[in-house]
């Protein structure tokens, strides 16, 4: 499973058993809650009406007086009133009073007048001198037909005459509890949704911070150049970086490691032909085996001088991770200025190289090493020449690239040797003198296309010779 699913399928669930944890307690003590405020609000209201009633019940006209008119007048009332989105359109309570002994002696809904309720709680503790408070069900089956009673002492001169309870039925509460569950539920649900996407957004960028890094390290893996990726937070742009330095320790040492190993084995034959020729002339030989082992050392000598010059530009052009410099270059101009270059052994060798441009085509890029890319094609197509042949060159658009093809009209490569033309010091014997060339021009080649975003191919034509062709991105 990837990474970042598990840290998120992590994150979720901490975060989901949180808000469940939060929703379930928040549902649990909601009616709690709400049956606590309104039992604060029926002490208040139960003394006040206490006190009220105090002069009527010592004159004993507390079920006909101007105290019972008053509650009578009072639940008749229409509030019309709108609490929290909650509609209220009537006055919800019951109030009854009883004597000092706790027999009903006024009850506003008619229902227990004359009866003992010296023993309900909340009647019982106010007469025992403490806070009097019960909550009992209408219908034993029924949670919802639960009434809170709460009941104040009724006192004159200090003494206690009665008791005043005040009940309200818990069903005239209970939309606000059912009410702020939802809005608890609602605000749960959009919180865990905007956390799911929160946790999406930090994945997808975890993802993508993570595939950078991939990217880069099989880019690396498999020699292709690529930036280290400095974005998607501090500590993944310092492991980029130490990625890239850590690539770069290693490829230079592996790269003197492998560059010492190929340049040892190449300069082995051309210095055993030195020393052999030199050994030779210290026993003075005759003039003409003197000249032609003379010619021999500074053929070899040549030769490694070509080695070392082209192996060096590789070494740097392999180094670069971008072009040095990065200009607009008109191929045509530059494939002109390179053939003008090499007359001299076109001539030596009479061949005929012709130029076709479709069009003016320019792309980006540093000339130097673009030139030197182009003359190792046309040295190439010269080397495998037969003399008085030609050497076809064209430059042409394919979609947004520019193509340079170059062919020759030489014997073409062995199919055995065409996956191995780009691989360094890889050469065949050339056909004018049948020896091998440094193998290191179409290896530079394909790494000044790779550094311009291009590429370069080698295969033999349908009909005859070879084709190089070097392709890159325009301008």
């Amino acid at each position: 499973m990837n990474v970042s699913v598990r840290l998120f399928l992590g994150y979720f669930l901490m975060l989901g058993l949180a808000a469940w944890f939060v929703l379930n307690i928040f549902t649990h003590e909601a009616e709690p809650g709400i049956r606590q405020a309104t039992e604060e609000t029926l002490v208040d209201t139960a003394h006040v009406l206490a006190e009220l009633a105090a002069p009527e019940v010592v004159a004993g006209q507390l079920a006909d007086g101007r105290f019972a008119r008053a509650l009578a007048a009072a639940r008749g009332r229409s509030p019309q009133a709108s609490i929290w989105g909650v509609r209220k359109d009537s006055i919800d309570f019951r109030v009854y009073v009883t004597d000092q002994r706790g027999r009903v002696i006024f009850d506003s809904a008619g229902l227990a007048q004359g009866e003992d309720y010296a023993q309900w709680r909340d009647v019982a503790r106010v007469l025992k001198g403490e806070y009097g408070a019960r909550s009992t069900r209408a219908q034993a089956d029924d949670a919802t037909s639960s009434v809170m009673y709460v009941a104040a002492p009724i006192l004159h001169d200090g003494q206690l005459i009665g008791v005043l309870s005040l009940a309200k039925p818990l069903s005239s509460v209970m939309p606000y509890i059912g009410h702020a569950e939802q809005r608890v539920k609602r605000a749960g649900y959009i919180l865990l949704a905007a956390s799911a996407l929160i946790g999406v957004a930090f994945s997808a960028w975890l993802s993508w911070s993570i595939n950078r890094l991939r990217t880069y390290a099989r880019d690396v893996s498999e020699g292709r150049k690529a930036d280290p990726p400095t974005s998607g937070g501090r500590q993944f742009s310092e492991l980029a970086r130490a990625l890239a330095l850590m690539r770069e320790r290693l490829e230079g040492k592996q790269y003197v490691e492998r560059y010492v190993q190929n340049l040892a084995h190449e300069m082995k034959s051309p210095l055993s032909a030195i020393v052999g020729a030199a050994e030779i002339l210290e026993g003075k030989p005759a003039d003409d085996d003197r000249r032609r082992f003379a010619a021999s050392v500074g053929e070899q000598a040549r030769r490694l001088q070509t080695i070392i010059e082209r192996l060096l530009m590789l070494a740097r052009v392999e180094q670069l991770q971008a072009p040095e410099e990065m200009r607009r270059v008109d191929l045509g101009e530059l494939l002109r200025r390179c053939v003008g270059e090499r007359s001299m052994a076109l001539q030596a060798r009479d061949l005929r190289c012709g130029l076709a441009i479709d069009a003016p085509l320019a792309v980006r890029g540093d000339p130097f090493l673009l030139q030197q890319a182009l003359l190792n094609l046309l040295d190439n197509a010269i080397a495998f020449s037969p003399a008085g042949g030609n050497i076809e060159i064209a430059l042409h658009r394919r979609e947004q690239q520019a193509e340079v093809a170059v062919r020759d009209h030489g014997s073409g490569a062995p199919e055995y040797a065409l996956a191995q033309v780009f691989d360094r010091f890889y050469s065949l014997p050339r056909t004018a003198t049948g020896k091998k060339s440094s193998g290191l021009g179409l290896p530079l080649v394909r790494e000044v296309a790779r550094l311009h975003a291009g590429d370069a191919d080698f295969a033999n034509h349908p009909e005859g010779g070879a084709l190089a062709r070097l392709v890159l991105p325009l301008a």
